[in-house]
């Protein structure tokens, strides 16, 4: 049980304010310097997170012992470059960088159409810099997250603080179900409704698939809803090319009335597909595969 993901993530305020402070004093590549140290110490002081992403490297990507040992500190350090151009777009530095779309139609289509649409990311990259992308699409647009809110309340209302707004508009998951009737509500004013497809909270439905060579466990929630609301579904990511360049991928998934199973296949596929191109961006620092070896 102490392996689960528990649905926060490490940080704390102060250390998001230093890097806040870096950002808008010297520059983002100042606060990627800095950054380097960060990750070094995640590398040593961060033991569970560091032996599972090891693992993710070692045996699900088969690298060499030395090339996952090199690896887990390159994840930590795209994973808090990530982190620090987030803050650092929300803070108007949005023209610093450069975005590629890639199957955007099928977003356009979703929002001329008004018939809403479901979107199911990962943690793969970083899909909360999906607001920005929107921004070129279209003004008017309207996201909606799905989330459990665990993340911590202090860093949140600092960054809120500090950083432009987001017109993200956020459906918290809840005991009474009255999230389904928010994202009924979303879709039938033809707004998109997103889901990350890939952690579950242990004592919840999952569906069992493959990825990577290895079964795992994926909420069943997210892709019973979308294969059932007779809506578009699209995969999507965004995710980081080089230093300050991000690329987002929208993919249309189809899948049979009702057939969560298929979807979540289809989803697995897709996201085998992103780790091939970019395999430094899987964030998911806990046992995954839930497999005894790892723990």
């Amino acid at each position: 049980m102490s392996d689960e993901w528990k649905g926060k993530s490490r940080g704390t305020v102060l250390g998001y304010k230093i890097f806040i402070f870096f950002i808008r004093n010297l520059g983002v590549r100042a606060a990627y310097g800095l950054l380097f140290f960060v990750a070094l110490y995640f590398c040593f002081f961060a033991g569970k997170s560091t032996k599972y992403i090891y693992f993710y490297f070692r045996r699900r990507l088969h690298y060499s012992r030395i090339k996952s040992v090199l690896s887990v500190f390159k994840s930590y350090f795209v994973f808090g470059q990530t982190i620090i151009d987030k803050s650092a777009i929300a803070s108007g530095l949005k023209d610093q960088f450069t975005y590629e779309f890639d199957g955007v139609e099928n977003i356009i289509d979703l929002l001329d159409k008004g018939t809403g649409g479901i979107l199911i990311s990962a943690h793969v990259g970083n899909f909360e810099l999906a607001e920005y992308f929107f921004e070129e699409i279209d003004t008017r647009s309207q996201i909606n997250l799905v989330t459990t809110d665990a993340e911590h309340e202090n860093i949140k209302e600092y960054l809120e603080s500090v950083t432009k707004k987001s017109n993200i508009k956020f459906i918290l998951v809840g005991d009474d179900l009255s999230h389904i009737f928010e994202i009924n509500a979303a879709l039938s004013k033809g707004e998109l409704v997103c889901f990350t497809g890939d952690r579950f909270f242990e004592g919840t439905k999952y569906i069992s698939e493959m990825l990577l060579g290895e079964m795992a466990r994926f909420p069943a929630g997210p892709f019973v809803l979308a294969s059932r609301l007779k809506v578009p579904v699209l995969f999507v990511y965004v995710m980081k090319e080089s230093t300050k360049h991000y690329h987002l991928y929208a993919r249309r998934a189809e899948v049979a009335y009702g057939d969560a199973e298929g979807l979540v296949k289809k989803y697995t596929d897709n996201v085998a597909w992103m780790l091939s191109k970019y395999p430094l961006q899987w964030f998911n620092y806990f046992n995954f595969w839930n497999e005894k070896s790892a723990k």
